[in-house]
């Protein structure tokens, strides 16, 4: 099977101390970018940022991170610099600024310098790379033996001396906590007393970190669809199949009020479970490529990407009609496998296993696991975005320099946390916790309806967000945005091309 680990996530943890990182401090880094127009979009400006690879030892090497600016459009009414997030792990804060025109407020624009770095080990900061061939070549997921779960081990440790010999010494220090050292080299070197921060998903991690170690540097904070990052292995893992089942719920429900769905009519669950049954026992193929088995995997998989907006639930009532039937699916409709002529491609999954501890110790727990979460998710069985990630690190060495903790965050200004009720992917519950962790530093904004990423999903939550990042005024304790219809909404989601070896097509990065 192509390589499965491009989907990724994180949840309930036994809590930990975070790792200090001792002598960590701005001076480390180079304080001068040098700014030019970018070369794919002159309007905004591109630099580089020197950096240590290692904060605890900064005389140990350096490398550099790729940033980006947008100017504010009116300098005398400017507030101040608004970083964009970016989530994955493996979105690139540098292409944000680029599309921030689209994907933010005019007021937005005009108020703030829009600003972005792309996380170590990503895009223009040094790339986490590992052969192609070798991404290629990882197991099924899906384990049956003690033999299936050996065979991952020995796969996922020899693409990690792979990956670490193509990288170098960074491979070790692609971690979040880190990433948060590199964005307040940048606060200074833009000369900022305090940050404005947007993150979606995977970016909120870096957000809370950042809050959470430099909380006086915190101007405004917004957290949208949050991750958690205080879960362990079950948590993480149960949260995922519950959102998973949630969004499949809201699918089966649209298609019982709206002919446009193709199984309208029809038991829908049936429908699916004959399907995943069907996959189960390799009937289900794609004409156009001979050989190649959709696997119920695959099938899950495409499920939960498309649930990242309800735009798609269109589009995915007619791949399952496709694939029944037999004709091929439209382009990009399921995982398939990537382009894979270069000899090294991405994989920024490294950052996820550096970030989040979630060991399962043999095949019997493995299997233990995956009969839990068919109980909550009896539909879905589980949610590619916990599985994937959790067999791709598994027999990660410990320590991990980020490991899971409860929020310990202090901040003048409230964190606002924003969740969509129906989000596949950052659940809704993740965001109720990481709220709670907060305290009188979080504030929870909760949309009513569904996908990824609440920002621009209607005019309630834009307001909402524009008016906290530019005047700092919170919603009311318990405020609550109703559900738009999908024509209405504009989001962050940023596309990406998938992973060479992983499924060709991705939600939206792992996490988004």
């Amino acid at each position: 099977m192509r390589r499965f680990a491009a989907l990724l996530f994180g949840l309930l943890a036994p809590v930990s101390l975070l790792t200090p990182m001792a002598a960590a401090t701005t001076q480390a880094a180079s304080d001068t970018i040098s700014w030019a127009p970018c070369q794919e979009d002159p309007a905004v400006e591109c630099g580089t940022l020197t950096v240590p690879i290692d904060w605890s030892r900064p005389a140990s090497g350096t490398f550099d991170v790729g940033v980006a600016r947008r100017k504010a459009a009116d300098p005398a009414a400017r507030v101040g610099a608004l970083v964009l997030g970016a989530g994955g792990p493996g979105g690139s804060g540098v292409n944000l600024v680029s599309q921030s025109t689209r994907m933010l407020s005019p007021e937005v624009l005009r108020r703030f310098d829009i600003v972005g770095l792309d996380p170590r080990g990503t895009n223009r900061s040094h790339p986490v790379v590992c052969s192609t061939d070798l991404l290629m070549q990882a197991p099924d997921p899906i384990f049956k033996s003690q033999a299936d779960f050996d065979r991952a081990l020995d796969y996922n440790a020899r693409l990690r001396a792979d990956c670490r010999a193509r990288t170098g010494p960074l491979f070790d220090h692609v971690d979040s906590l880190s990433t948060a050292a590199d964005l307040d080299a940048f606060r200074a070197a833009l000369g900022e007393e305090k940050l404005t921060f947007w993150g979606g998903s995977y970016g909120t991690l870096l957000g809370q970190l950042y809050a959470e170690r430099y909380p006086e540097r915190v101007r405004a904070f917004v957290l949208d669809s949050t991750m958690d990052h205080s879960l362990g292995t079950q948590g993480f893992m149960d949260t995922e199949a519950w959102g998973a089942q949630d969004a499949f719920n809201e699918f089966v429900a649209w298609c019982g009020r709206d002919s446009r769905c193709l199984q309208h009519g029809n038991d829908v669950r049936a429908f699916w479970r004959d399907l995943l049954a069907r996959a189960d026992r390799g009937e289900l193929h794609v004409p156009e490529e001979p050989g190649t088995q959709v696997t119920a995997f695959m099938l899950i998989s495409a499920a939960v990407g498309h649930f990242y907006d309800p735009a798609n639930w269109q589009p995915f009532s007619q791949l399952l009609a496709d694939l029944d039937s037999g004709r091929s699916p439209s382009p990009g409709a399921l995982p398939m496998s990537a382009d894979t002529t270069q000899e090294v491609s991405p994989n920024p999954m490294q950052i996820f296993c550096l970030d989040f501890r979630l060991p399962i110790r043999d095949y019997r727990e493995y299997a233990k696991h995956l009969r839990r979460l068919a109980k909550i998710a009896p539909d879905m069985r589980y949610s590619s975005l916990s599985l994937g990630p959790v067999i791709s690190c598994l027999g990660q060495p410990d320590p991990i320099p980020n490991p899971q903790h409860r929020l310990k965050v202090r901040t003048g200004t409230p964190v606002l946390v924003a969740n969509s009720l129906h989000d596949p992917a950052t659940v809704y519950p993740w965001a109720v916790s990481t709220a709670h962790q907060l305290g009188r530093s979080g504030r929870l904004l909760t949309y009513e309806g569904w996908g990824h990423i609440v920002y621009r999903r209607g005019t309630c939550a834009t307001e909402a967000i524009d008016a906290y990042l530019i005047s700092r005024t919170l919603p009311s304790p318990g405020a609550r945005c109703p559900a738009v219809p999908p024509a209405e909404v504009r989001t962050l989601n940023e596309p990406v091309k998938p992973l060479p070896g992983t499924p060709g097509w991705m939600p939206s990065r792992l996490f988004g």
